[in-house]
Order: C-alpha cells, then structure tokens, then sequence
C-alpha cells in the first residue's frame, strides 16, 4: 500500500542535514524526492567520512555514513544551477512539484532566479521552504548557521554537561547535531501542515524554519522555567531540574536509570528497594521535597543501589512497575529484544552492491505503512532517469547538457 504523501513530489535543493533530514521524512513517507546535487562533488555530507559505504567487495566508496543517515528513499540528480541552463531546469521541475526544499544562505536562491517569490509565479501551489541558521528576517538572516554554535547560541550547551566546577564540568554540546535535527522536524511538520492548507485554499506559501529558533523551542520546560524565575538553568549533568529521583544511580558492576515520575512511583520504589521510611520522611514525601532536598536524596539512594548489580535492579524494579533502565552503547541497543521486536535495524540494497543497514523511519501508520525501498542513492543516479521521464529531454538535449557540464 502506498505511503500517505505517495502523491506528493519533492525537489530538494538542501545538504548536509536539517534539510536532508527533513526531505529523508517526506520520502519515508511515501514523497518522490528528487535531490539536487553538485555535477562531480554532490551534498557536502557525501565526503564527511571516515567510515565509507562499502561495495560488494567490502572496498570503501567515495560516499560517507554520515551522508546515508539522512537520505534514504530519495532519487539523486547533478545539476549546476549556477548557470541559466541549470536554473531552467529548476524552474521545469518546480512546476512539476508540490515541495521545495532548501537550506542556502538567505538571498542565495533569489540571485540566481530561484526565490520563492520567483518560483510561485511558475507555481501558485508550491510549497517552498526554507532552512537557515536564523531565517529569513533579523540582523543575523545573512550569517551562516551551523549545529554546534547553534547549540552554543540557543541554550543548549548552557543547560547540558556537569555543573561549573565539577570534574569534567562546563557548557557541553549533545552528542549528535540535534539543532539540525529538530529542524528538519520542524520543517517536516511544517511541509506536512502547509500541505494540508493547500487542500483548502488551492495556494501554496513560504515556509521560514531557523535552526536558532528552532533550537531554543526545543529547550521546552528549560525556557519556561527561566521565565518562572528570572534565572538561567545551568547544567546539572545527568540530573532531571524538575523531578526527584529521576537519574542514573551505580550499580555494584554498573548503573542504572531510575525515573521515578510522580510520587506514586517513588513509593513503589521505596517498598521494592526495602526503604519505605524514605517515603515517609517528611523531606521526601512529595516531589517538591525531594527536589528541595535533592543531594541528601541522591546520597541516601546511592547507598542503596550499590548493594546490587545493574541485572537484578532491572529486573526487580521491572516487576514492580518502577521506570528503569541500563545505559547502553549502540552494539547492546540494537541486540536489544525491544528493538529488534520492533524492526529498528533495516537492510536495503546500495547501488554500490551491498546491503546498506540503515535505521527505519519511527513513524508507524496502520492504515498507510511505511515502506523502505529505496538506500541513498549514488551522486547523479537519477539524472537520466528525470529528465527523460519527468522532464521530456531528448537524447540529444541530455547529451548537450552533460556536454556544458550543467548535469
């Protein structure tokens, strides 16, 4: 059955990752994407390795892991739209397509022709969306913008990392790009949604997501608590600013996560770990208390937790229903019965000849279901397949073409 923007056609003019992330969840999605590239060097993210896709032969290919984590499902053109050849055949396909997608500095587009205001005289219904580091308005709209001074600039690293002072302590950034990645969220919600308007009103429109913006929204309760209080949060490591005992504690071979979410849970807690005067105490019978007397709670339960391995924990706190769970590295997350359960890990076929493990697309539809088919495609591999069947060229006018190095 065919996925729930199977009638929807995306041009992807985007690289490297917010953008690419976004398109990658249109094709999961069941969306044509054509991806846009550069004729010989392609999305800047092709050559962000080490480690390289293998071949067939286990030889490495001029193509990074990194480039395949954020392009599966879509079709890969060359096309130089630096010069006017390059820039017609942008327009031809815009006509032919409900989504743009781009990330280029702003005004970069509109020089070459290529801008909104350009495009949706070519098509009204075009949704055209773009993704910069601050967007389209402000002093900084003509900056560059990349992940980690994003998360420099938008809070993040301000509120992740031990606090200021502690051993190995100071502003920290998140182990993956997730500025860019929850821009490419952001934006996937906003095609989806600009999508839906078009059923209505028959117009398509601009789309304008920042990663600044987008960064500081995902600092959710962090924001607000700022704004409860008139003090900036800092750091406090893997602790939770707002919840009580909700945090890793050492095993006697390891440690594990306890999350206890309301007070309820925390009894619970109290009577399978043998220490219900805990929940009696006046200091800990409720959140707010436990909060207020957050080191004096973390030393007592440390106590605890260390007079059993990380295993049994697991497995009485599972059994009385208390939130837990180990801390694990990606080798024990994917051999992981849960995530195997559920089809995390997927193999699709490269082009280079090798089956391709790739993670699936969460998302879960009953009546629609997502369907992997197609791996990161190799730089150009749709060229021919797009202009003759999409855009009518002839032989001859592809040849052309590639003979004035525009594809």
């Amino acid at each position: 059955m065919a996925g729930p923007l199977s009638h929807i056609r995306v041009l992807d003019l985007s690289r490297v990752l917010a953008g690419p992330w976004a398109g990658q969840n249109l094709a999961d999605l069941g969306a044509e994407v054509i991806k846009v590239e550069r004729p010989g060097a392609g999305d800047d993210s092709r050559s962000f390795g080490p480690p390289w896709v293998r071949d067939a032969q286990g030889r490495e290919t001029k193509d990074s892991a990194y480039f395949t984590s954020a392009n599966r499902g879509k079709k890969s053109i060359t096309l130089n739209i630096a010069v006017p050849q390059g820039q017609a055949i942008v327009r031809e396909l815009a006509r032919q397509s409900d989504v743009l997608l781009e990330n280029y500095k702003y005004g970069d587009l509109a020089r070459y022709g290529l801008g909104y205001e350009d495009l949706r005289k070519e098509n009204p219904r075009l949704v055209y969306c773009s993704v910069t580091g601050f967007g389209q308005s402000g002093p900084y709209r003509e900056r560059p913008g990349y992940d980690f001074m994003i998360q420099g600039m938008g809070g993040m690293m301000s509120v992740t990392g031990e606090p200021d002072g502690a051993p190995g302590g100071g502003p920290q950034r998140a182990g993956v790009p997730i500025a860019d990645i929850i821009t490419g969220m952001y934006a996937s919600i906003a095609i989806c949604a600009a999508l839906a308007s078009r059923e209505r009103t028959g117009q398509g429109q601009h789309l304008d997501l920042a990663l600044l913006d987008s960064q500081i929204a995902l600092l959710a309760y962090q924001n607000t608590n700022y704004f409860a209080t008139g003090k900036p949060p800092r750091g406090i490591g893997n602790l939770h600013p707002n919840i009580v005992p909700y945090q890793p504690f050492r095993t006697s071979d390891g440690a594990v996560i306890l999350a206890c979410g309301n007070d309820n849970l925390f009894r619970k807690f109290c009577e399978v770990a043998g220490c219900t005067h805990l929940a009696q105490d006046a200091r800990f019978a409720s959140n707010a208390k436990r909060v207020e007397n957050r080191a004096e709670m973390t030393r007592l339960l440390q106590e605890i937790f260390a007079k059993k391995t990380t295993a049994e924990w697991v497995d009485l706190l599972e059994a009385a229903g208390v939130p837990n769970g180990p801390i694990n590295d990606l080798a024990q997350v994917f051999a992981d019965p849960q995530v195997k359960a559920r089809g995390v890990r997927i193999e699709l076929e490269h082009a280079a000849g090798a089956k391709l493990p790739l993670v699936a697309s969460p998302m879960r539809f009953s009546g629609t279901p997502l369907e992997h088919k197609a791996a990161p495609p190799l730089l150009g591999q749709h060229t021919e397949e797009v202009l003759r069947g999409l855009l009518k060229k002839s032989d001859a006018e592809i040849a052309a073409l590639r003979s004035a190095k525009v594809v």
